[in-house]
């Protein structure tokens, strides 16, 4: 797992002696392309193989090669520390660390590569370092923020897959298989961290997956408010993915129609252009209008841009389901 250098660099005494957490801190040096941050670190910390980074950059296994390889030249030359930073140099650096590990999480949650939906080695190893990052720094609200989000949203780890291991989603899950013990503890941490009164994304998704992870059912949870902090969260994260986020929780509190002209609005949006997840989205509101045929294409669309197998495994049953033809009136013999 640690290529950057021969031998394996050993950490120094400091606040942590975590190897992966001063790994992911010397992976996100000022003194690295912001652009190779992410990737080395993924490369190095989580274990990816180079092809499955590329894929997820878009880029050529070759070229993603030669952006690791310079940046490990990088390392040496810099002769950067494999350690945490003092305390003073941890604040530039803190917005990286948290983005990487949330990444780390979100590949174990939905497994970019492979047959299987979550990769719980990751989703453990992610919360585990943020464990010892907020010991590190106690008083960052946004580090508490993020473990909140990451107990809150793992505690839907049971119920997400079925028996046959297809993919259920949040509104048909097993609440009873939650754990209540990560939702009790992510609940706990997400109102320590805004009662501080310095809010910050991660802490903002914690109130969002606190919001789901507390309501009885689907139809019983507070859509409005999801939708309002969605509304607050794009003040942090100014994405294309937190509107078309909004537009669902839109949809479940005003009708599938008001959610669908939010999802519209965003077709075009670059950043959305290799997103399965958008047309998706589009599908099941257009299920819930009744439009079966433009639902079915909005299905394919998706299937285009080859999500994850157990997406696809999904996709492909709800395309099934929509086009099954209603048997025609038997011949009545006469």
């Amino acid at each position: 797992m640690r290529e950057l250098s021969d031998p394996a660099p050993r950490a120094d005494k400091g606040p942590t002696r975590d190897d992966e957490l001063s790994l992911i801190f010397m992976c996100c040096h000022p003194a690295l392309d912001i652009g190779v941050r992410v990737p080395l670190t993924l490369r190095s910390v989580c274990g990816l193989t180079t092809a499955e980074i590329a894929a997820a950059f878009l880029v050529s296994e070759s070229t993603m090669a030669q952006r690791l390889v310079r940046a490990k030249r990088k390392i040496r030359e810099a002769a950067i520390p494999f350690k945490v930073p003092p305390a003073d140099a941890l604040a530039t650096r803190l917005a990286d660390v948290l983005r990487v590990i949330y990444l780390v999480f979100t590949e174990g949650h939905r497994a970019s590569s492979g047959d299987a939906l979550v990769r719980a080695d990751l989703c453990d190893e992610a919360i585990r370092l943020t464990r010892v990052l907020r010991e590190l720094l106690p008083d960052q609200p946004e580090v508490t923020g993020l473990l909140a989000l990451l107990l809150l949203t793992d505690a839907r780890r049971p119920a997400r897959v079925d028996d046959q291991g297809q993919l259920v989603l949040l509104a048909d899950q097993d609440r009873a298989r939650w754990d209540q013990g990560e939702i009790a503890e992510g609940c706990a941490l997400v109102g320590a961290a805004l009662r501080e009164g310095r809010p910050g994304s991660y802490q903002i998704q914690a109130a969002i997956a606190a919001c789901h992870s507390t309501a009885p059912s689907a139809e019983a949870t507070d859509w409005r408010k999801i939708a309002g902090l969605y509304g607050e969260l794009i003040r942090y994260e100014p994405t294309a993915v937190v509107e078309a986020n909004r537009a669902i929780a839109v949809a479940m509190a005003e009708g599938p129609a008001a959610g669908l002209v939010i999802l519209d609005a965003l077709a075009n949006a670059p950043e959305l252009a290799r997103w399965p997840q958008l047309h998706i989205a589009r599908a099941d509101l257009l299920t819930r209008l009744d439009r079966r045929s433009d639902a079915v294409g909005a299905f394919r669309l998706a299937l285009q841009l080859e999500p994850p197998a157990a997406e696809r495994t999904f996709v492909a049953r709800r395309i099934r389901q929509l086009t099954i033809t209603e048997p025609s009136e038997a011949p009545d013999g006469r």
